[in-house]
């Protein structure tokens, strides 16, 4: 249920009336006109509009516009807040990789290693048996000496 204002100066519906005269073939004030009485207001951007025609007709006065004008400041601003940078779905553990590459220098055809450098260069996951696979081999391949 909307609420009726309260009766008394409605400088908005002065300024509509007032360039709906001075251009009465302006389907944009005519829109605006319809849509301010039925819904009892207009947004900030159509107010803003509205300044606009109004401020080109002489017969409105100054006191009128700036009255507009003090109702536009009021209306609150939307606002969007900037966009998050773009962050990357996986980053790459480069620990994994320096013991992939450690592996495979001595042991170029290790099949299991080379599998999960495939899987590594293409941003694949490893998951946490993996890697401990990987220390293993590592642990395994280096430390017999």
């Amino acid at each position: 249920m909307q609420q009726k204002k309260k009766v008394g100066v409605d400088v908005i519906l002065d300024v509509l009336k007032e360039t709906l005269a001075a251009n009465p073939e302006s389907d944009f004030i005519k829109s605006l006109l319809f849509q301010y009485q039925e819904r009892g207001g207009l947004s900030k951007k159509q107010l803003e509009g509205l300044l606009g025609k109004a401020s080109k007709v002489v017969s409105i006065s100054e006191a009128k516009l700036a009255t507009l004008e003090a109702i536009i400041l009021k209306k609150h601003a939307k606002h969007r807040s900037d966009l998050p940078a773009p962050t990357p779905l996986y980053t790459k553990d480069e620990s994994v990789g320096k013991i992939i590459d450690e592996i495979l220098e001595k042991f170029p055809q290790h099949k299991r290693v080379v599998f999960y450098k495939t899987k590594f260069d293409n941003n694949e996951t490893l998951s946490a048996v993996e890697k401990t696979e990987l220390e293993r081999f590592k642990k395994l391949l280096f430390d017999k000496k």
